[in-house]
């Protein structure tokens, strides 16, 4: 096996640091989390589901910007609509058809969706719900229990609060995800005073004795209301998202990455009586019409609704948690490893031991996925594109690099193996 050179990834690095603090736009794509002098930090292009980096080196990606791109790296269909009307503009002075041909497609598709606005990414749509919930029940406190963006309502309740004023802070409170005697505490604790509840209706768990539903009627009973965070698992877990797939109808519902292959765009929907206070509220961006993304969500959901997206998607999902976990059976690795999460976004969880932290253990993994050529940090996010070949060989380097682990483990000597920085939790501490 040839080595990967990182050469340009790291001039790359050097520069960016000059102009853009931490040398990149997004936690998730710095440094942070892809271990600096082992990983590539940039890439050039993508088609399918390769990437190339700066050096030259491909890379099958099981990353997908983020979950972004759903279809694939300039998907044909895609590309397409979008070239056509970049020839016909891409902010106008007034409203485009586009605005309500793509709301139109969402509430055909989506149970709770019976109005819907645009946004550019997952933090204006959960922010424009939370503002729509505290309109429509006059109440100001939210109930939490996932990643819901930047905005300081949310981020306050975080480690990463800093610069968020203390008054905020206080307005957001934490509960668990499964577990509704947390979520029935916060609101014996602030009688009267929690307008929603916003949550994933799924992560790295399934909801498991009727949550959901239970959770609903909780909010209800104490006069809030529901909200889900579909920003990734919208038109990704179902075509009329994970509220379709769970059968469990949220008052409004946030949604973003997948509905737009790679496109800036984020909706949040709902009930036509929450939704109406749009036209009261300020919610409102010179980009929320923008064309070419829009364009890019028409062409989306009619490919996902025409053709076996999802079915493709869920089967070599399905096929890659399956050998993964024969894999760790085989390795005798259980103790180190399981598998969690849904067939389209999956995850690799790695226990923390008296010998490494779970950061060290993923900086390893990472250094050797990427001299196999794979772009990987854990979770599995699958696109149209990848195939039973791509899967075949990202389970054969697991085949190889987790018995590793569980042998370096055992030596407590990672420091001998990992030649980079071990990546840092975006949530750390500080």
């Amino acid at each position: 096996m040839s080595m990967f050179s990182f050469e340009k990834s790291e001039q790359y690095l050097k520069r960016s640091l000059k102009t853009i603090p931490l040398g990149s736009q997004t936690f998730s794509k710095s440094q942070l989390v892809y271990p600096h002098k082992v990983s590539p930090l940039f890439l050039e292009s993508g088609k399918g589901a390769i990437v190339t980096d700066p050096d030259g080196n491909h890379y099958i990606d099981f990353v997908n910007g983020l979950l972004s791109v759903m279809l694939g790296y300039c998907d044909p269909d895609i590309d397409k609509a979008v070239i056509e009307q970049l020839s016909n503009g891409v902010s106008f002075s007034l409203p485009h058809r586009l605005e309500f041909e793509v709301s139109e497609l969402i509430t055909q598709l989506v149970p709770c969706a019976e109005m819907v606005r645009f946004g550019k990414n997952g933090t204006d749509a959960t922010s424009a719900a939370v503002r729509l919930a505290r309109a429509y029940t006059g109440k100001e406190h939210i109930a939490v229990c996932g990643y819901h963006g930047w905005q300081d309502w949310y981020i306050g309740s975080t480690t990463r609060d800093l610069g968020v004023p203390a008054s905020v802070k206080h307005l957001t409170h934490k509960f668990e995800f499964n577990n509704l005697a947390s979520l029935e505490s916060l609101f014996a604790k602030n009688p009267n005073k929690i307008a929603a509840v916003i949550m994933e209706p799924m992560n790295v768990a399934y909801p498991e004795n009727d949550f959901l539903q239970k959770a609903k009627e909780i909010a209800h009973k104490n006069n809030a209301l529901l909200i889900f965070d579909e920003t990734i698992t919208g038109f990704r877990f179902d075509i009329g998202g994970a509220q379709s797939l769970f059968d469990v109808i949220p008052d409004l519902a946030t949604f973003g990455k997948g509905m737009a292959n790679g496109f800036p765009l984020s909706a949040v929907t709902g009930k036509k009586e929450i939704m109406c206070l749009m036209e009261d509220i300020f919610y409102s961006g010179t980009f929320g019409g923008e064309t070419l993304s829009l364009a890019a969500a028409k062409a989306t959901i009619t490919k996902l609704k025409n053709e076996d997206v999802l079915q493709h998607i869920s089967h070599i999902g399905t096929e890659l948690i399956n050998g993964l976990k024969e894999i760790i059976i085989q390795s005798k690795a259980e103790s180190l490893f399981h598998v969690s999460g849904h067939p389209a976004w999956s995850f690799l969880m790695m226990s923390e031991t008296d010998k490494a932290s779970p950061q060290q253990l993923s900086s390893y993994m990472q250094q050797e996925m990427h001299q196999y050529g794979l772009l990987c940090s854990g979770a599995h996010n699958i696109s149209f594109s990848h195939t039973q070949a791509h899967i075949d060989t990202l389970l054969a380097a697991y085949q190889k690099i987790i018995p590793k682990v569980v042998e370096i483990n055992k030596l407590g000597n990672i420091e001998a193996y990992f030649k980079g920085v071990v990546t840092q939790p975006v949530f750390k501490v500080r």
